[in-house]
């Protein structure tokens, strides 16, 4: 069983994340858990609550996990930006840790497989260009959705995990930067956990 922790910013990153590591624990024949240790409130507590987690790792008072998951999205501040920031925290441990970061927003990941979307919904989606105007992407989430017939009642991130389980990811990562960085360093890390008799 690999143990994963993750620290995302809110519901959004949590179901998208959830999908995508069940669906790769799935395909390479891994057993993992997952342990949520902060889902909510943004950046700053992300930020906050991994410091305090990584302080607790060091002085030997919580569990070493197989696999640290950061999760938030990019904003106006730009991918390499958000990474930078994140792996100033992360590299003072010698830990896996995976950094997603969608640019600019994680409901744009949502929206680049069209054919995804329209498996689950009936209808395809535009494919998003890339602004960072904030809740941008989150009515165009909404307006794709209730466009198929469906009212979305959380903005639409409950259909996250049907929409993960339809994507061609290898379609998604090439229609997004920030999502072929993260699928690609999950695949790498799920081969390595792969049992041999599956390889």
């Amino acid at each position: 069983m690999r143990e994963i922790a993750l620290f995302v910013e809110d519901f959004a990153h949590k179901e998208f994340l959830a999908a995508l590591l069940q669906r790769l624990a799935a395909e390479y024949g891994v057993d993992i858990q997952l342990h949520w240790r902060n889902a909510r409130r943004g950046h700053g507590m992300v930020v906050n609550e991994l410091k305090q987690f990584l302080r607790d790792l060091q002085r030997g008072w919580d569990a070493l996990p197989d696999l640290v998951v950061v999760a938030t999205d990019a904003n106006c501040k730009g991918l390499s930006e958000r990474l930078r920031q994140l792996s100033e925290i992360t590299s003072k441990i010698n830990l896996p840790t995976v950094c997603a970061v969608p640019e600019p927003h994680i409901e744009r990941w949502l929206l680049v497989d069209s054919a995804a979307f329209k498996s689950v919904f009936g209808r395809g989606c535009n494919a998003p260009d890339q602004k960072c105007e904030r809740a941008r992407y989150k009515k165009i989430l909404i307006e794709a959705i209730r466009a198929s017939g469906v009212a979305p009642s959380l903005g639409g991130i409950e259909f996250s995990e049907d929409i993960v389980m339809a994507m061609d990811l290898d379609r998604a990562a090439a229609a997004d930067g920030s999502l072929r960085k993260l699928i690609e360093e999950l695949r790498r890390i799920f081969q390595a956990w792969q049992p041999a008799q599956a390889r």
